[in-house]
C-alpha cells in the first residue's frame, strides 16, 4: 500500500523558518519523483518544488525560489522541505504527493499519483 506521510507543519512568524517532512512506503522510492503542493481555502492548489530521487533534478515556484530547499534522505524515504525566510502569504496547507508510474519532472499536479493527508503552515506577520 502506497503511503505518503507530511508532517513538520505549524505556526511560524515571517522570516522564520520550518522543515515538513513527508516518508514514503509501498512503493520503489528511487524511481519516484515527490512533488511539494499547496492549497489556500477557496484558491486552486499550486506546485511549489519536486525532486527526482534517482538523481536529485529539482526545480520551485518562482514565488519560493531562494527562500525554500527541497532534499531527501534515501535511506529512510523521506523527502524534506525546509522553508526559510517564510512570509505570510506561504500560509497554506502543505501536501507531499508522488508520481511514480510514469515519472515526470513536474509542478503540474495531475501527474501525481499519490497524495498525503497534508500539514497546515500559518505564517504570522
Amino acid at each position: 500500500e502506497v503511503q505518503l506521510q507530511a508532517s513538520g507543519g505549524g505556526l511560524a512568524q515571517a522570516g522564520g523558518s520550518l522543515r515538513l517532512s513527508c516518508a514514503a512506503s509501498g512503493f520503489t522510492f528511487g524511481k519516484s519523483v515527490i512533488g511539494w503542493f499547496r492549497q489556500v481555502p477557496g484558491k486552486e492548489r499550486e506546485g511549489v518544488s519536486y525532486l527526482r530521487i534517482s538523481d536529485g533534478r529539482q526545480d520551485y515556484a518562482d514565488s519560493v525560489k531562494g527562500r525554500f530547499t527541497i532534499s531527501s534522505d534515501n535511506a529512510r524515504n523521506t523527502v524534506y522541505l525546509q522553508m526559510n525566510s517564510l512570509k505570510p502569504e506561504d500560509t497554506a496547507v502543505y501536501y507531499c504527493a508522488a508520481d511514480i508510474l510514469f515519472p515526470l519532472t513536474t509542478m503540474t499536479e495531475t501527474f501525481y499519483d499519490y497524495w498525503g493527508q497534508g500539514t497546515l503552515v500559518t505564517v504570522s506577520s
